[in-house]
């Protein structure tokens, strides 16, 4: 004996119910807050890579950055009672935005530089950073809580000194490293083969910083 199959009853009004994230408008303003800090930090990751591709203008770069700047400025304190430092924010949503974070830090754009005619101080702190660096490889350091800071670093002095121009090759492959490190855990070790590439690109990007101190010597 065959028995019909049931009919599924797709008029039942629960099936058509909003599902919502929020209880009450307290709990809806706390999205709300959320999504427009997340919908910030992307879109700033998205103008920094624009920008070091040449795929948008400085001039359209700037007033853009400045924008978002801004708006993550108003909107950051509406949810710092959950998250002390926007780094919480980043790993908690596991968001893949070194350039915006870096971005956020200076708190102004990549084309606003801020020398404060310390350019003899800058260029000393970056020629120490990629030594250092050079030497932790050369020393077989090889985990991620003993470089990045390192890496974040030079990338952000970099990034202030008006000698360096915005086509410079250490801004993609520094910028490619810290990548690559923000998403791995602290105690995270690289690779071997990850270390001699690492190590090569330092090289490659400080012998070309030299060329440029040279230039403008």
């Amino acid at each position: 004996m065959s028995f019909p199959k049931p009919t599924p009853n797709h008029n039942r009004a629960e099936m058509y119910e909003e599902v919502r994230l929020w209880k009450n408008p307290s709990e809806r303003e706390r999205y709300d807050n959320m999504a427009d800090v997340f919908s910030i930090i992307t879109t700033l990751q998205a103008l920094e890579k624009a920008y070091i591709k040449d795929l948008v203008e400085p001039a359209e770069y700037t007033k853009h950055c400045e924008k978002l700047l801004a708006k993550f400025t108003a909107a950051f304190p509406q949810i710092k009672g959950e998250f002390t430092r926007i780094e919480d924010f980043v790993h908690k949503y596991k968001l893949d935005c070194p350039a915006a974070l870096l971005r956020i830090h200076e708190g102004r754009p990549i084309t606003v530089r801020d020398d404060r005619g310390n350019m003899g101080k800058d260029i000393a702190e970056t020629v120490s950073l990629f030594i250092n660096l050079m030497d932790k490889l050369k020393l077989n350091y090889r985990a991620n809580d003993m470089l990045q800071s390192d890496v974040r670093d030079l990338l952000g002095v970099i990034n202030r000194m008006n000698l360096v121009p915005a086509n410079y090759i250490g801004r993609e492959k520094i910028l490619k490293w810290l990548n690559l490190l923000t998403n791995m855990n602290a105690a995270e070790d690289i690779t071997e083969e990850q270390a001699r590439q690492f190590q090569m690109d330092l090289e490659i990007c400080y012998n070309d910083f030299n060329r440029l101190l040279s230039s403008n010597g």
